[in-house]
């Protein structure tokens, strides 16, 4: 293997176990600190009243796009090149990187730029009124335009994390948000420009929290990927291996928010807007609950991907079951907090007068969530295996299987079938999760034991 040997990828080509640990452990704490920053975001724009919050929600979905597309990209480009440092491989590692790179850059135009003329006409046609549609023109426009920093931003990581560099991909994204969260008041309420300030300060923040991932790739250049475009050859075949994994992962994203309108209209129909109220509060502490998987998620899809380039079976099994016992172990923890805790945690919800009805239902909530913890890391990480190995239609399928297909039909099942009320959404909820994951899981051993079979381990001589 040519180049620089970075400490990053000497983890992901050594100890599994010890690989997804160091590598798992910052994506987590920069996920819980992002986390935060959307609480506080929020409750910023919320001091500016319905109008303004009205004006954010109607640009979400569009946002949720953007961030999907740029995250699967993202996925797909540094499952690859944790593949490429498996086989030892450095001159293609460094042309899926320049691949990824650019796709980002691509796909950022195509799917902004030609909304930007028509922002108000679409959200004028949503049903928004005059008012919260110009509003949320001007805050859509501003992010629209600077989609191509969240691309860079996201891709950028991306690759680091591909190469094991978890670490600097973690300074990185702590860096923009917390900038975010320090600018939000400042432009929205010092400067004066309302919502559109909350607009400004996520674009800054966004493009600040890009430029030391763009000084360490293109100026310092001490990564072990080398960007430096006048070797870049485009080749097909990477294009079409970063998008079979980085398509699935950004319509499994997507499947999240599919799953959200299901559950919301059975919600709505057996528990009006109380249950909607217990549900989307309680649903903000089981994601809060979930961050420490999604750190763990990055983990095993960099280490099963180095293994699966490296022909090391053995490894990538080791890799992923080791990162499913360690979530499973943490969200024990969780859930038996959150059992225990249920009605501290429920009281933070409901304090006021207006919101004192829903106690009770929000403490059956968080404890009808103790099983989706503990059962969540069979499915998510299964998944991540999937995406390490390039098999983005699988980790989609599993995706689907849980979100939208399970959930959704056990939900309508015990809720409006058999009667059980809100009751039954929590029910069908838990045992889609359950049900799913276990298919999921069992999926996901057949599939390592047939890779043990048919793919034996490359004598050290045969790789590049």
């Amino acid at each position: 293997m040519e180049g620089k040997i970075t400490e990053g990828v000497k983890t992901l080509l050594g100890d599994p176990k010890k690989a997804v640990l160091k590598l798992s452990i910052p994506m987590m704490v920069a996920m819980f600190v992002s986390s935060m920053y959307n609480v506080v975001d929020a409750i910023w724009v919320s001091g500016l009243g319905s109008n303004a919050l009205a004006a954010v929600g109607l640009f979400f979905p569009f946002f949720m796009m953007i961030v999907a597309l740029a995250s699967g990209i993202g996925v797909g480009g540094s499952s690859a090149i944790s593949r490429r440092i498996g086989e030892r491989d450095k001159e293609a590692a460094d042309n899926t990187a320049i691949h990824t790179f650019l796709m980002g850059v691509i796909i950022a135009g195509a799917v902004s730029l030609p909304f930007i003329p028509f922002l108000n006409q679409i959200f004028v046609s949503m049903g928004s009124n005059a008012s919260v549609a110009g509003m949320a023109s001007r805050y859509a426009r501003i992010l629209f335009g600077g989609s191509i920093f969240l691309f860079l931003s996201y891709i950028g990581n991306a690759i680091l994390r591909g190469e094991g560099d978890a670490k600097r991909a973690m300074y990185a994204m702590i860096i923009g948000s917390v900038l975010n969260i320090i600018l939000d008041p400042i432009f929205i309420y010092t400067f004066n420009l309302g919502v559109v300030g909350a607009a400004w300060a996520t674009l800054i923040s966004m493009v600040i929290s890009f430029i030391p991932v763009a000084y360490w790739l293109f100026v310092k250049r001490d990564t072990y990927v080398d960007m430096s475009f006048k070797d870049f050859k485009p080749e097909r075949a990477i294009a079409k291996e970063i998008l079979r994994v980085g398509v699935p992962s950004s319509l499994a994203q997507l499947s999240m928010s599919i799953a959200m309108f299901g559950l919301n209209w059975i919600i709505l129909s057996v528990g009006g807007d109380d249950g909607i109220a217990i549900f989307t509060s309680g649903w903000r502490v089981t994601m809060i609950g979930t961050i420490p998987l999604l750190g763990m998620a990055i983990g095993v899809t960099a280490v099963t991907g180095a293994a699966y380039g490296a022909r090391d079976m053995e490894k990538l099994e080791a890799a992923y079951l080791y990162g499913i016992k360690i979530g499973v172990g943490i969200e024990i923890v969780v859930a038996i907090s959150t059992a225990i805790f249920a009605p501290q945690i429920a009281y933070l919800f409901t304090y006021s007068e207006g919101s004192a009805s829903l106690y009770s239902g929000l403490v059956d909530f968080l404890r009808w969530m103790v099983l989706f913890y503990v059962t969540t890391p069979l499915g998510m990480l299964t998944s991540s295996m999937f995406n390490g190995i390039g098999k983005g239609e699988r980790a989609l399928a599993v995706t689907v299987l849980r979100t939208i297909i399970l959930q959704i039909v056990m939900a309508y099942l015990f809720a409006m079938v058999l009667d059980f009320g809100l009751t039954g959404v929590w029910m069908g909820i838990v045992t889609g999760n359950v049900t799913a994951a276990l298919i999921s899981f069992t999926w996901g051993k057949l599939t390592v034991s047939r890779l043990k079979k048919s793919i034996p381990k490359l004598p050290s001589d045969a790789i590049k």
